[in-house]
């Protein structure tokens, strides 16, 4: 016992040296956030994750045009850049955001137009400019965009143009709503049917446990994409977009709380022994009370930790199933849906900016969550070292 308390004092100790705080007038939640801000890494990766969310929330204001509106004439145009400032005829310089203008030749022996930056031509910009109508929020209407061409005929493609001519940065923006709330949603369905039936296996054990187990088993065997095809293939052509959304979201949803059920089941083995589980029983507490009140908070800061990993996991399948013409489709936007114009050989080569952005994105937005729930592991054990 002696020993015991002297580990417990020792720990107490170092906690002290680590947060310099006295441990001791602190809860867990306070803990765990001190050794969370500690990580640099996961607190970038949390601003990043911030700003997708925000860029999202408000796609139609930073977007500077519709993302279906095509211009076939300026198909695979190059990105242009913004500028601040343009010299007068007396070769002193003023401020004037603009772009440069693309200069169009004839290439004779593949038969396309090729677009190149002309340096002696502006193309004025504005803060704030009218643009294409839209409902911010999905409510309120309005037409203000944060920035866009002084002239709305003039180009203006931040990050290129895609083959019939969209613009690939309102494209990129308005697919990071879809992108990143799918795998809200997605992860949403599987903690809920994860905990759920991870919580009910755990604690009553027996027949259920067993009957839980099996269909874990039997989804987890199922190779996963010939799975999303078959689920997607039974999908009516006839549904709207936003029906299929959330068709796909349930889809991928299906096999994500599986993991999720057989780490709760084994906490829920191991506390349902201890201790404040027994006296929650023996004091007349429900089993639904029991379970949802003493047991389920228990593990919350795990859970937390677990979501931030699972979320990812999620944008990725989204992306997997768009990419392969089995998720969402046009005129749906969305990052996978976006990759689907790089499947070829020469539109990599001619337009590799359809490639890169999206998949930029992506890259950016599962590194962000990973080292967020790296971070948020490590924080949910503020003791360890």
């Amino acid at each position: 016992m002696s020993e015991q308390i002297q580990n417990q004092e020792g720990e107490v100790s170092a906690l002290v040296s680590t947060y310099g705080h006295d441990v001791e007038t602190l809860g867990h939640w306070r803990l765990m956030w001190m050794k969370f801000l500690r990580q640099k890494l996961a607190v970038a990766s949390g601003i990043v994750i911030i700003l997708l969310y925000m860029v999202a929330l408000f796609a139609d204001f930073l977007a500077p045009f519709d993302p279906q509106k095509a211009v076939p004439k300026l198909t695979y145009a190059p990105p242009q850049s913004i500028h601040f400032f343009v010299e007068d005829e007396n070769g002193e310089s003023h401020f004037q955001l603009h772009v440069n203008a693309y200069k169009v030749t004839i290439d004779k022996a593949a038969l396309r137009r090729v677009f190149t930056i002309d340096e002696d031509k502006i193309i004025p910009l504005k803060l704030f400019v009218e643009g294409a109508d839209y409902k911010l929020f999905g409510f309120i209407p309005s037409n203000i965009h944060l920035i866009g061409p002084a002239n709305p005929n003039d180009p203006f493609f931040l990050l290129g143009a895609d083959r019939i001519g969209r613009d690939g940065f309102s494209r990129v923006l308005h697919g990071t709503r879809v992108s990143m709330s799918i795998g809200l949603i997605g992860v949403a369905v599987a903690l809920f049917l994860g905990m759920l039936l991870g919580g009910l296996s755990g604690y009553y054990g027996g027949v259920t446990d067993m009957v839980i187990q099996r269909a874990i088993e039997v989804l987890s065997s199922i190779p996963t994409i010939p799975l999303w095809m078959g689920l997607a293939a039974a999908i009516p052509l006839t549904w709207s977009p936003l029906h299929v959304y959330f068709i796909i979201t349930l889809i991928v949803s299906l096999l994500g709380w599986t993991s999720l059920a057989r780490e709760v089941r084994g906490r829920f083995m191991a506390l349902k022994t201890d201790a404040f589980v027994t006296s929650a029983i023996l004091d007349g507490s429900s089993e639904l009370r029991v379970i949802f009140r003493h047991m389920m908070p228990s593990l919350t800061s795990h859970i937390i930790a677990t979501l931030t990993l699972a979320i990812p996991a999620m944008i990725i399948a989204e992306t997997s199933l768009s990419f392969l013409g089995i998720g969402l489709k046009p005129p749906v936007v969305s990052w996978g849906v976006l990759l689907q114009d790089s499947q070829n050989v020469r539109a990599v080569a001619q337009a590799p900016w359809l490639l890169a952005w999206p998949g930029g994105a992506i890259v950016l937005a599962v590194l962000a969550f990973n080292f967020l729930g790296d971070g948020l592991r490590d924080a949910a054990d503020p003791y360890s070292h």
